[in-house]
């Protein structure tokens, strides 16, 4: 079933290996080659580029390109579609819209040959999960129009595995039908993931007993968090493996071995990162914005994309493969960084935190402010209702003393798809 893929196991390793200048020179080659495909005809790029010189000798060249956001594709839209389709809508197949988490939802379409790309760069997920024809997946998402796991059960597909579809069902039937149908790969946010398992306990249901024994999640930070890591997998008795994309962009992560962060595929994305500090080029190991260019996806390419995901980059992890390598994977979004008290945290850094007690069930920040200063409050369905040894471990690791405040247990919000744990009324 691997011939339904266009690029082999054995291809996604040697490109892997490239080093920095093959690497640069694959990366060129491709970034070329979809300008070919895409200018004149996508009119937001062709107008967009005017004054960009190209083919591209260099990647140095690209870095004085401008920058794509996403508010561009929403503002300049023609009709319901994102700004920068390259075809006429009939030249599309498969309809998606983004979360509308951030801002009014927007319609992402792809061509029979972009998804066909879809399916190639989810095999590296499916590689590290060592996914074969013999397991069988649950899909625990809506299937509703925001991506979702769509382009991983059309990969999973591809590689000969039955796929059993989760939509429309309650937690406690999903559960019921993961034991029924012997699932051995559970799809879901990690956000999900733990939520299950709080069904799970109240409906008296041995996680550990079932079949699953890898859970991939997408959709939001936290895969790549030892701390939430650690209580998906040890109340599933499975292995997390964590993959980041958008609509907008694609599938461009997938985990290392030991499930401590991201790699970037860059045979397929040109990455980028600013310092979050100073807007420049970021260092090894800076918090930086991360900044993409899908190089297979021609329908609805992005170039020089601002995602607004917080990234720390490290080129020299050591090992075979030599993709950027994210330390910890998607951080959160650089947007969402709070000034308090003249220290910068950010929300992701608070969750790795508070999910470290195993007794807190739930939880919500809401970030104010009190005249110019930012301000945090945060409310914990904590089995223990002890507040103050949370706020304790707070000031211990941030330097910084948070109100933190009991809330009865089943009172705060339950995501089946993107948590919303962290709300901004600044």
């Amino acid at each position: 079933m691997m011939g339904m893929t266009h690029i082999s196991f054995e291809q996604r390793r040697r490109l892997e290996s490239l080093d920095a200048e093959a690497m640069a020179e694959h990366q060129l080659r491709k970034l070329n080659t979809l300008l070919g495909g895409i200018l004149p005809e996508n009119h937001f790029y062709a107008e967009k580029l005017a004054g960009c010189k190209w083919p591209l000798a260099s990647l140095e060249e690209f870095s004085q390109w401008p920058f794509t956001y996403k508010d561009e594709l929403s503002s300049r839209r023609k009709g319901e579609f994102a700004a920068n389709l390259t075809f006429p809508p009939d030249h599309y197949t498969h309809f998606h819209r983004t979360s509308g988490t951030r801002g009014r939802p927007l319609v992402v379409l792809d061509s029979a040959d972009d998804w066909q790309w879809w399916v190639d760069v989810w095999q590296h997920v499916l590689d590290v999960a060592e996914f074969a024809p013999s397991d069988r997946a649950m899909m625990a998402f809506s299937y509703g129009p925001f991506i979702g796991f769509w382009s991983a059960h059309a990969a999973a597909v591809s590689r000969g595995a039955l796929v059993i579809p989760g939509g429309g069902l309650t937690t406690v039937a999903r559960l019921d039908l993961i034991a029924a149908s012997h699932t051995t790969v559970l799809f879901c946010t990690p956000t999900y993931a733990l939520h299950m398992v709080e069904a799970a306990e109240e409906n008296q249901i041995n996680l550990a007993a079932m079949s699953v024994s890898r859970i991939i999640v997408a959709g939001e930070p936290g895969g790549s968090t030892s701390s939430i890591r650690k209580r998906i997998e040890e109340a599933w008795d499975a292995r997390v493996i964590d993959h980041a994309g958008a609509s907008e962009v694609g599938p461009w992560g997938y985990p290392d071995a030991e499930g401590t962060g991201l790699h970037i595929v860059e045979s397929e994305f040109l990455a980028e990162f600013l310092s979050v500090e100073t807007g420049k080029p970021a260092t090894e190991g800076e918090a930086a914005e991360l900044v993409l260019t899908s190089l297979g996806r021609t329908g609805s390419p992005v170039i020089r994309y601002r995602t607004g995901d917080l990234v720390r980059p490290v080129w020299s992890k050591p090992g075979p493969n030599r993709y950027v390598f994210l330390e910890g994977g998607v951080l959160g979004r650089v947007d969402d960084m709070l000034i308090v008290r003249g220290v910068n945290i950010f929300p992701g850094s608070i969750e790795h935190i508070l999910r470290g007690f195993p007794e807190i069930v739930e939880f919500r920040m809401t970030a104010s402010k009190d005249g110019e200063m930012d301000e945090l409050h945060i409310e914990v369905e904590d089995r223990l209702e002890s507040p103050p040894r949370i706020a304790q471990e707070l000031e211990l690791r941030l330097g910084l003393r948070i109100d933190v405040n009991c809330v009865p247990l089943g009172s705060l919000p339950r995501f089946e798809g993107k948590g919303k744990r962290f709300v901004d009324n600044r």
